[in-house]
């Protein structure tokens, strides 16, 4: 299904998107930070580092969303892709979008120095690859065989 043409996502579906979960794990950090102040500490270069994982995971979900639209295929996990994308940040991670859903949260994570919510990084890798990664890439194989096999023999899920 090439981008422009809309399926229809149901409510559950609408909820259940990285971005949902990307923002409560961001909330729970919050949540934490408020909670539990003195569960926080700072380290130098905290802000510089921090920075460039969120800004960095920013930019990376943005080039491939761009690869995603030049390629005219969707972006929405719960669709099948009308292609693989093989090129710009989908040449050394299969999953771009993740790694830098994963890059922002850390990025928030270290910016409060929030230590103890680091345990969320894991927790939400952990369901990045069990909601959405793990059954894409099980679509991704039904629908492309031989060819996403081969992409998947060269390229990391992650890095």
């Amino acid at each position: 299904m090439a981008w422009h043409e809309s399926e229809t996502l149901s409510a559950r579906q609408m909820l259940d998107l990285p971005p949902v979960w990307l923002v409560s794990f961001i909330a729970l950090v919050w949540l934490q930070v408020w909670i539990w102040p003195s569960g926080t500490i700072g380290f130098p270069l905290q802000g510089i580092l921090s920075g460039v994982l969120f800004w960095g995971g920013l930019a990376l979900m943005g080039w491939a969303i761009w690869a995603f639209r030049t390629h005219q295929t969707t972006v929405v996990p719960h669709q099948v892709p009308s292609r693989i994308i093989t090129g710009g940040p989908f040449a050394f991670s299969r999953n771009p979008i993740y790694l830098g859903d994963v890059m922002v949260l850390a990025g928030v994570i270290l910016g409060h120095g929030a230590w103890p919510a680091l345990i969320l990084l894991l927790l939400f890798a952990v369901i990045l690859v069990r909601r959405f990664i793990a059954p894409e890439e099980a679509r991704m194989k039904e629908n492309f065989g031989e060819e996403f096999i081969k992409y998947t023999e060269k390229t990391r899920r992650w890095l």
